[in-house]
């Protein structure tokens, strides 16, 4: 194999303003919550759906919702906050404060 495959790619642009998130899909919050809970994202933590609370969550619309919630992260898409208020639940949208090059 040439040299240059062989080695790791080391050109290309990153970008370090970069927002990543821990994602969950609306679907996964049915498994581990009881209806009429508030689900944060320590609690997520200690469901292990997610590893740490580093970095900030973002629920996916993925799936459907079961249960009425009172769901409490980051972000939401769309389609995820139609989900959660058609199930009777509620949103809180958390603030995170982004740090300049966090990866």
């Amino acid at each position: 194999m040439p040299l240059v495959r062989r080695l790791p790619q080391k050109r290309g642009f990153h970008n370090p303003f970069k927002k990543e998130y821990v994602t969950i899909n609306v679907e996964g919050l049915n498994e581990g919550f009881e209806a009429g809970t508030k689900v944060s994202p320590q609690a997520l933590v200690e469901a292990g759906m997610i590893k740490s609370v580093a970095l900030p969550v973002k629920v996916l619309g993925g799936g459907k919702l079961e249960k009425a919630l009172t769901v409490r992260a980051h972000a939401f898409s769309h389609t995820a906050r139609s989900k959660i208020e058609a199930a009777g639940g509620e949103i809180e949208v958390l603030e995170f404060r982004w740090v300049r090059g966090r990866r």
